[in-house]
Formats: C-alpha cells, structure tokens, sequence
C-alpha cells in the first residue's frame, strides 16, 4: 500500500513539472515587451490632446466644422508598434472613433472623439444662494429671489464649458432691474444668455429634492426639476432641509413635487430611510403642509413617502420596486406605455391621445432606442393584504388610476379630507426623465411632461389652500 502511494506522488510530480514547462513555452512565445502608447495624432489642421490614463483623444474643431470625412495628417505610436489608421485614412468623426496601438500581442485602444468649440453657461447663481435655471434652447435664465433682495447689486457665480470666459464677468455686481445679457466666448464659439430675475416670496409650486441646490440633483431628477421650474410659473426647487428649516415662506404654496430616483433602486422601506434620510427628518414640517391643505405629487420611489405623512390607511410602502441604474439601462424595443382603464377622463391624462393595447386605453411614454432604467415602485395585486383591487383601494385607502401589464397598480390618488390636501402618486417604471440615448425625436416621450403638468396643475386647481 505504501509503495502504491510513492508510485502515484511520483506520477503527480512529473505531470505538474511537464504542465509547468507547457505554461512557461506559452507564456515565452507571447510578445510582451513592446510599449503600445499612441504619442501623437492629428486630424487635418487640428492637434489632439492624448490621455494615456483615461485612453481618450480630444480634437477640437471650429464651430461649424464638417467633421464627416476627415483625413489623419499626423500619427505616431511607439517604437515597433503599429495603429489601426494611418496617415492619409479619411474617417468619419461625426461620433466616437477606436484606434488600437498593437505591439506584437500587446495593444491599447483609445477612443477619438472631435468636439466642436463649446461656449456654454452650465451653472449660475447670484449671490452664491439663488440657482438659475438655464434654458438652453432659448439661451435664457431666469433666477428667482425674494423680494426684500437688492436686485440693483447682486453677484453672479458662472460655470461654463471648459475654456470659455463671459461678460459680465463672474463675481462682478450686477444691477439685474432689467434683464441682462451675458456673453460667453471660445476659440470660434459664442452665445448669449438673457438673465432675468424674478421677485416673489412665496412660490405657487414647489419641486422638493435630497440635495442642497438643482445642480447637485442626479441626472434623472435634475432633468425633472428643470423641467418644472421652465414650465410651472411661480416654481421654486427646495432642498428637505430647507423645508425642516423654514428658509422659504411657503404659505402660498399649493402643491410640492418629489421626484426620487437611487440607480439600483429601493426594494424595502429601510433602503428608503437610509437614502431619503433627510426627507425623513423633514416628515414634520411636511406633515403640516400638507395637513393644511396643500397636496404632493409623488414619483417614482418617493411614492414611499406618503406612509411617512400618515397619509396611507394601513401604513404601507408600494410591495413591488425595483430599478436599474443609468449607465446599464435598457434600451426598449419597441414603445412602452401603461394602461387606463376606466379612467381615461382623469384630470390626470387631458390632453394626452390614448391607444389601445390588448382592447384597453392606454398611453405610450416612450418609443423604440429610448435607454431607461425601469425604476419601478408599484402595487402588486394578489400579495399580502391585498386579494383583488378592491380589497387594496379599501384597505389601504387610496384610488387607483393607472395599471401595469399584469394589473399592478402604477399610478394612485389619496383623496383629500376636510382640511388635508391630495398626494398623488406615479410609480410606474414607463415614467422617465432622463434617457442616457438621445430622445429629442422620441414621439411619444413628451408625454411625460404633459401628465406631469396635468397633475401639478390638477394639485393646484384642487388644493384648498
């Protein structure tokens, strides 16, 4: 027995050092030693600037400059290596190109993008306290501030795309009794901002986030806050902390919007109160608000909220969410949309054309390529407390208005009481702000904004403050 185990430890030996020996002449034949750095690359005139630790180039070309076919007049790779293009290739830089640098069997890819020369306003405050809000289409920004601010001497805090300068400079006082023109300049790039500020002291409507100012809020709810203080007049963006702290006179204010998007999204109620800590702490001065007549519209996760405002029957949170995050979103096939049945003449969906699916109306919110995370914060019919839809609308005290697929519950209303206001909740995973694809040609994804202002201006019409 001894000698049957030698045997075999002997035979174990030999093989490792022959699979040794097999790995060594494999790794010996790989070509290693070379160096595979792209050193210099231009496109016709235009010099690029390398970035071996992010392995991008970026060329900057003139405003107007046809970036369709252009040809490589200079490119040099290190010694022994070899590149993908070479000079005299003609390419197409009207999106993002991959050159490899490969050096025997080492490479590295760098990704080419030309830019054409940007003179843009991305961020302006006045007196480091009042965020304006930049409508880039129209190359305005309006700023509101309250009305016992000096508007004849306020001091404007610009941001701007890299490399540009803008007259009046930033930091300097400006008189803003009428609006101001603020010039911003680049290479061959130049725009004009008309800045207007706005006097009031209590706003009509309310977009309410985590972070401290618009600008800090995550792509999703930033694009949705934007949106409401460009088309809701007399709206204002507020943090919970301003909220809990009564920085702003609310007592003119009739409906407050939370937006709540996490990438990954919430799958509990203690998830929630760790990521919505300080809308948690606000709860009390919420409470008042909408105790006192004025009524919320919740989306997306915030839907969460209204057990927090004892607004709910039973005290719970929506049995069914879920979310993805912005950089792996899906990309839909084919148009998305949520059904309606039985509530089609809804305040909620005026002005929105309808469709059927499967013999029920219902209405798109976006179309085929539209990159969406799914972020989902519904109610599953047939779970816990919940037998049928009627067992739900009775138990947990709300109204439903809008259906998934399988008949969850994706859009709700708690009806207002004697002096209460109204919550209305969407939670439906069609409804999305922020695409990381380009959905400016999207048909059907302004339907968004318009059940967005039908609902605010539904809040405001039924508030009874």
């Amino acid at each position: 027995m001894n000698t049957i185990k030698h045997i075999n430890k002997v035979l174990f030996i030999v093989l490792s050092l022959i699979l040794m020996v097999g790995c060594d002449d494999n790794e010996a034949s790989l070509q290693l030693g070379g160096d595979t750095w792209l050193n210099t690359l231009k496109v016709e005139e235009f010099q690029g600037v390398i970035d071996n630790s992010s392995k991008t180039v970026v060329v900057e070309v003139p405003v107007n400059y046809n970036t369709e076919a252009m040809k490589i007049t200079e490119l040099e790779v290190s010694e022994g290596a070899e590149a993908s293009m070479k000079v005299g290739d003609v390419v197409d830089f009207s999106f993002p190109q991959v050159i490899k640098v490969t050096n025997g069997d080492a490479f590295l890819e760098y990704t080419i993008s030309v830019k054409h020369h940007e003179a843009k306003i991305i961020s302006f405050k006045l007196n480091d306290s009042y965020t304006g809000i930049i409508d880039e289409n129209n190359h305005s920004i309006q700023v509101r501030v309250p009305t016992n601010v000096d508007i004849r001497s306020l001091i404007p805090s610009i941001e701007t795309t890299k490399g540009a300068t803008v007259t009046p400079a930033s930091g300097q006082a400006v008189d803003f009794t009428n609006p101001v023109v603020f010039t911003v300049s680049y290479e061959t790039a130049t725009s004009d901002y008309e800045v207007k500020v706005v006097q009031s002291d209590s706003p009509l409507a309310v977009y309410v986030g985590l972070a401290s100012s618009i600008d800090e809020l995550n792509p999703e709810e930033k694009e949705a806050a934007t949106w409401m203080l460009r088309n809701i007049s007399n709206s204002e963006y507020l943090s919970f902390d301003d909220v809990r702290t009564e920085r702003v006179d609310l007592s003119g204010c009739k409906v407050m919007w939370w937006h709540f998007h996490v990438d990954g999204g919430i799958g509990n109620e203690a998830t929630f109160n760790e990521k919505a800590a300080s809308a948690i702490q606000a709860v009390a001065k919420m409470k008042d608000f909408y105790e006192n007549g004025g009524s919320l519209l919740l989306t997306r996760f915030a839907t969460y909220y209204a057990a927090k405002l004892d607004v709910t029957a039973d005290g719970k949170v929506p049995n069914n969410s879920w979310g993805g995050s912005e950089q792996s979103g899906e990309t839909v096939s084919g148009p998305w949309s949520f059904f309606i049945t039985n509530h089609s003449d809804h305040s909620l969906y005026t002005g929105i054309t309808t469709a059927t699916i499967d013999g029920k109306p219902a209405i798109y919110t976006c179309d085929t390529g539209y990159n969406i995370t799914n972020s989902t914060s519904q109610w599953h019919i047939g779970w816990d407390d919940y037998a049928d839809l009627n067992t739900w609308e009775t138990n947990h005290g709300a109204t439903s208005l809008g259906y998934g697929g399988d008949g969850a519950v994706v859009v709700w209303e708690y009806p207002s009481s004697t002096l209460s206001g109204r919550v209305l909740c969407i939670g439906s995973g069609c409804y999305d702000w922020y695409s990381t694809a380009d959905a400016s040609g999207d048909q059907y994804h302004e339907n968004v904004e318009k059940l967005t202002q039908n609902a605010i201006e539904y809040l405001i019409r039924e508030s009874k403050k």
